[in-house]
């Protein structure tokens, strides 16, 4: 488990209670976290936990709440010769347990790690094409940087504009470009807004697009993901569909909200983000389920998912299974395999909290983070080697670093 560092508050205190909590993995990772609304004192109080070391790049998730031009400028004041990147959110996870409204800063060390990174711009297909390229670059400049198999000792992360409808089309042009090494990640939010996500990179603000890192790291490492849900026998047919916008006018034609409410067992005017979260449409691909979940209800009475869409498209309804258990079973399996877990990086889709919520069970997923150490952010879409996927959490979780005689 991780090690923990206490702020200057009475331990057991959180969000506003106190400026920031902290933990140190470790393997070295140092991650910080703050509720407080003035992006210039959450920044402040995050620094005052992890100062007094340095470090090679800090990745920052934020509640899209706070000014990205204040954000950066107070970034900028508290780690001048530190590359500082992140991405805008729909909830924030780490030592302060799940937030809406803070910020949480993942700081690698300067030994222990290689982080490298660039930002792939815009989604169109010229960036998907450049996506490729990228990655390329990427790992060949870790290859000749590193002195083992690459597979063994590194991973790729993408934090990827949560409402740029491209995430499958440059996910699968950065996977197939890696080819042997694992990729995570998630897709930025804002809340429950979906107006405008955030990205930053080195310092700097970044229009849509993607960031790729590519990172090194001695201490053992798995990606994983996790979902908490099973099929039923209810089909829906999209019959009528805006793939390039991920809009369905049309399930079994028949309206769509319409058609999907009966197949809950709702009215159109009961639907909501809560149960999107409790009643997920599930693809089948290749013998398992994958979520194509709902994002909302439109005026026409459409629905605008996370994922892609197409006309034919053959979704199943699903319920939820015990997300407590299934995390747990997952996070459980994970500490055994790494031989003790030290860190978790962790993407979490907005609907498990949601529905974490609906079931009045987010103390329970809060004290499971806690346990395990998982720091990250809510997001409109998480990354899992080729797939992107909703309602899962996906992540990389680190073993102790190897103590060398």
């Amino acid at each position: 488990m991780c090690r923990r560092l206490k702020s200057s508050a009475l331990a057991g205190d959180v969000g506003l209670s106190i400026p920031a909590k902290s933990r140190k993995a470790a393997c070295g990772i140092r991650v910080a976290a703050s509720a407080l609304p003035s992006a210039r004192d959450a920044v402040h109080a995050c620094f005052s936990e992890l100062r007094g070391e340095t470090y090679q790049h800090v990745i920052v998730f934020f509640s899209s709440e706070h000014d990205t031009g204040v954000l950066l400028g107070e970034l900028n004041l508290a780690f001048p010769d530190t590359p500082v990147s992140g991405c805008s959110t729909a909830g924030e996870v780490g030592p302060l347990g799940m937030m809406q409204g803070g910020i949480v800063m993942i700081a690698f060390p300067e030994v222990g790690f290689r982080v490298l990174s660039e930002v792939i711009p815009g989604a169109d297909q010229a960036g998907v094409e450049r996506a490729s390229e990228i990655a390329r670059r990427l790992k060949t400049q870790m290859i000749l940087g590193s002195g083992r198999t690459v597979r063994d000792n590194v991973f790729a992360l993408a934090l990827i504009d949560g409402l740029s409808n491209k995430e499958e089309a440059l996910i699968a042009a950065i996977h197939w470009a890696l080819d042997d090494i694992e990729l995570i990640g998630g897709s930025a939010g804002d809340g429950l807004a979906f107006q405008r996500t955030t990205l930053i990179h080195r310092n700097a603000p970044v229009r849509g697009g993607a960031l790729l890192f590519v990172i090194a790291s001695e201490a053992p490492f798995a990606v994983f993901k996790t979902q908490n849900f099973e099929p039923t026998a209810t089909k829906l047919v999209v019959t009528s569909a805006d793939a390039e916008n991920r809009i369905v006018y049309e399930l079994n034609a028949e309206p769509a909200s319409r058609e999907y409410a009966a197949a809950i067992g709702l009215m159109p005017n009961e639907l909501g983000p809560f149960s999107f979260a409790s009643y997920p449409l599930v693809v089948k691909v290749g013998g398992d389920y994958y979520c194509r979940s709902i994002r909302n209800m439109n005026p026409d009475g459409s629905l605008s998912f996370f994922c892609a869409i197409d006309e034919g498209l053959v979704f199943t309804v699903a319920r939820a299974r015990d997300m407590i258990k299934s995390t747990q079973d997952t996070l459980e399996a994970l500490d055994r395999r790494l031989g003790g877990m030290d860190f978790v990086l962790g993407f979490d889709c907005i609907l498990r909290r949601l529905d974490s919520e609906s079931r009045q069970v987010r103390h329970k997923v809060e004290e499971l983070y806690d346990r395990y150490g998982v720091a990250g952010f809510h997001t409109y879409g998480e990354q899992f080697n080729a797939m992107h996927l909703n309602q899962t959490l996906t992540g990389i979780a680190f073993g102790k670093p190897e103590v060398h005689e």
